[in-house]
């Protein structure tokens, strides 16, 4: 093997700053997964308030018509968490946890709404591929604002949080995919916030919404896995929201276009406040 060998790392411009909101917003409130992940995206903006209110996960979870199961899921959890109910505003409760959460058409609206329109959040439902995800990151990492990418996946077709570093380096240098199994199986967002590149393959930096998973809630994951994870089968539609500073939205949406990608909002089986009786 060469022992030579580089690996190349790449950070979405408002990485830090996602991060840096991430570490302080852990734990998502129980089924506020996509709200979650919205506020970090508005922060890693620069966006810290909306009628004198902070931009936090709740802030997002009503401008979004999120709605919460009555009765905790526990099942749905990753192992080690105990859930959260802590809720600075009070949500609309619903009986039926499976239909409980944010759905896409509520997170892009949201990040609209609380940006004041200064960002654009468009949707791509697909297809998913290795290179097609590749392709986005790169239009989003050639920015100069800040950028955030939002993934809607399932779970189980990611690797566990917590790879061993053999691992690790036998995936970036060789491209063996012998990672931990996953730690849990829920449909879920998240947030890419960067990309390392070896010889052998690429893994992508998540900030999750629990700190049970990887470090603190950030982990890696290899590209495949993450395409797979996207392409969702057997389960409710996924895909990935790119959130982008207004003057940046056309030349995204040309690129993504070139790249096969179809944008558009997917069902991913969350219902609305505003459906609700």
């Amino acid at each position: 093997m060469d022992r030579t060998a580089q690996l190349d790392l790449m950070l979405l411009a408002g990485s830090r700053a996602l991060l840096r909101a991430h570490a302080h917003e852990l734990p998502q409130r129980d089924d506020l997964c996509g709200a979650f992940c919205a506020a970090l995206a508005l922060r890693a903006a620069g966006v810290e308030r909306w009628r004198q209110e902070p931009v936090d996960q709740d802030a997002v979870a009503r401008a979004a018509g999120t709605v919460v199961s009555r009765v905790p899921d526990l099942a749905s959890l990753p192992n080690g968490e105990s859930g959260r109910r802590d809720y600075r505003i009070t949500p609309p409760l619903i009986d039926d946890a499976a239909v409980s959460g944010t759905n896409c058409a509520g997170v892009v609206a949201a990040l609209g709404e609380l940006s004041g329109k200064s960002l654009v959040a468009i949707p791509y439902a697909g297809p998913w591929t290795a290179p097609a995800l590749d392709g986005l990151f790169d239009l989003l990492a050639a920015l100069d604002h800040a950028t955030a990418l939002i993934a809607n996946v399932a779970t189980r077709h990611l690797w566990g949080g917590a790879p061993r570093a053999d691992q690790l380096l036998d995936y970036l240098l060789e491209g063996a995919d012998d990672g931990p199994p996953p730690d849990w199986n829920v449909g879920h967002f998240v947030c890419v916030v960067a990309r390392t590149r070896g010889p052998g393959g690429s893994v992508y930096a998540i900030a999750d919404t629990y700190p049970s998973l990887g470090r603190g809630g950030v982990h890696v994951q290899p590209r495949e896995r993450l395409a797979r994870a996207l392409q969702r089968p057997g389960m409710a539609p996924g895909g990935m929201i790119a959130v982008v500073a207004d003057a940046d939205a056309p030349a995204v949406r040309s690129g993504a276009q070139s790249l096969g990608l179809l944008e558009g909002i997917w069902d991913n089986g969350s219902v609305t406040a505003e459906t609700l009786p």
